[in-house]
């Protein structure tokens, strides 16, 4: 089953299941955005807008996911903000190089199939100075367990289980790691924030 597919289907539940347990963690990421003078952001995999009412309103906003479902239901939350709803790939991104000031990848990198393409858009994309907001779930390098075992079935299904951030992070290369904070599920689930250096 395809990203696409699945994400359609599970996208009248998704809000159920998420909303509570992560409201916390992305307004503690959001809250980077807030004493910004306006600025152009690009919101990766925005779903169905779970990040929108805790955005501050004095910048210009791109919200991109894979399904027409999701940004459905992301519309209404977006009263207040200068939000542009576009469909398209994470992984190939419809923008020229350096078209953003800040981009956040909110549960996106251990969702697709190819993280360091991914991230390495949205590093593509953002301007020399810019930040990057990241909350996901990732593995530590050398962890193994449940989460190595179930990943075969829950990838094809909604995400993945064996994302390791500094492996991805290694890979794409350009980026200063500002900080990097437990978030959820005994830090299963980490809030990470990155810089494009400016030179």
């Amino acid at each position: 089953m395809s990203l696409k597919h699945s994400y359609t289907l599970v996208a009248p539940f998704y809000d159920a299941f998420l909303t509570a347990a992560t409201r916390g963690a992305r307004k503690r990421s959001l809250a980077a955005l807030a004493d910004c003078p306006p600025c152009d952001v690009l919101l990766l995999g925005v779903g169905t807008g779970l990040d929108l009412p805790h955005l501050p309103t004095q910048h210009r906003y791109v919200g991109l996911d894979l399904t027409a479902a999701m940004l459905k239901r992301a519309g209404p939350r977006t009263v207040g903000l200068n939000f542009l709803p576009l469909r398209g790939d994470v992984q190939r991104l419809p923008f020229h190089d350096a078209s953003f000031d800040a981009a956040v990848l909110h549960l996106i990198l251990a969702v697709v199939p190819a993280p360091t393409l991914c991230l390495a858009e949205a590093v593509r994309v953002l301007k020399p100075g810019g930040t990057l907001l990241v909350f996901d779930k990732f593995l530590r390098r050398g962890e193994a367990g449940w989460k190595r075992i179930l990943n075969p079935l829950t990838r094809r299904v909604a995400t993945r289980l064996d994302v390791v951030f500094e492996d991805v992070l290694d890979t794409v290369g350009g980026l200063d790691l500002t900080s990097n904070e437990a978030a959820l599920a005994s830090g299963w689930f980490r809030l990470i924030r990155l810089t494009k250096p400016a030179f």
